[in-house]
């Protein structure tokens, strides 16, 4: 008799995880699963089957889903099981203004540097997202575009704003693939560029305006979108064309 595939497989096999870290590694890949959309929002997670399909025992799965639900990327409802969280425009919009703010002093230490590696490896990363993009591979672009943003928060080496970013990353990527288009891609290395541009000509005032114009355009379509699919976001039938109060500019 044909076994029904599980809906699960994307997460790996039994002893794929080391020991003494499986929770870590469950908790990992299951981040992975719905940051990546594998796992929908609003996604009802079977415990279960998890278990089945990575060959580990109910506590690494509960602790994981723990886990991800202090990160706000899992719903538990006591008694009534876990699902992928909704995403909250309201913490999308939160989260890119301090990205907005953080983003525009990272560039102002890194153009103060004048560092050589970093300029060589922003050169690699535009030219990484141009041949990603060629190809509409919308997942390596998407991993290239988060390390062009990793590249210029490195230049700070500041590790508590780092972990502030990392916080946010997880929902504010699951947002910013609800609305990856080939578009939407070739106004990213626009913006990019943009924002390179202002770096090589080490003129802090024109890089900062470059991202916030870059962070402004994707909150405009993420706005655009929770309107037109308003069931993937935990607020999205209430939210309007009013609620839209984000300090573009």
């Amino acid at each position: 008799m044909k076994t029904e595939a599980s809906p699960y497989q994307f997460l790996g096999q039994s002893g794929d995880f080391s020991r003494g870290t499986v929770t870590v590694d469950v908790t990992n890949a299951l981040r992975h699963g719905i940051v990546t959309l594998a796992l929908p929002p609003g996604t009802t997670l079977d415990k279960s089957a998890i278990c089945a399909q990575l060959g580990v025992s109910r506590f690494p799965v509960s602790e994981a889903l723990a886990r991800l639900a202090d990160e706000g990327l899992v719903y538990i409802a006591p008694q009534r099981g876990s699902t992928v969280s909704l995403v909250k425009i309201a913490d999308v919009r939160e989260y890119m203004l301090i990205r907005k703010g953080l983003e525009s002093e990272a560039l102002r230490v890194l153009i103060g540097k004048r560092d050589a590696d970093v300029i060589a490896a922003l050169h690699a990363n535009m030219a990484a997202q141009r041949e990603a993009a060629s190809r509409d591979d919308a997942e390596t672009f998407h991993q290239i575009d988060v390390e062009f943003h990793d590249i210029i928060f490195r230049s700070m080496r500041l590790t508590k704003v780092k972990a502030i970013i990392d916080k946010a990353r997880a929902n504010l990527d699951r947002a910013r693939r609800l609305i990856i288009t080939p578009r939407r891609l070739a106004d990213t290395i626009a913006e990019h560029q943009a924002i390179f541009d202002g770096i090589l000509a080490q003129d802090q005032a024109q890089a900062a305006r470059a991202i916030r114009a870059h962070i402004d355009a994707v909150m405009i379509e993420l706005f655009a979108f929770a309107q037109e699919r308003p069931s993937l976001f935990a607020d999205g039938h209430d939210f309007t064309a009013e609620d839209n109060d984000f300090p573009f500019g």
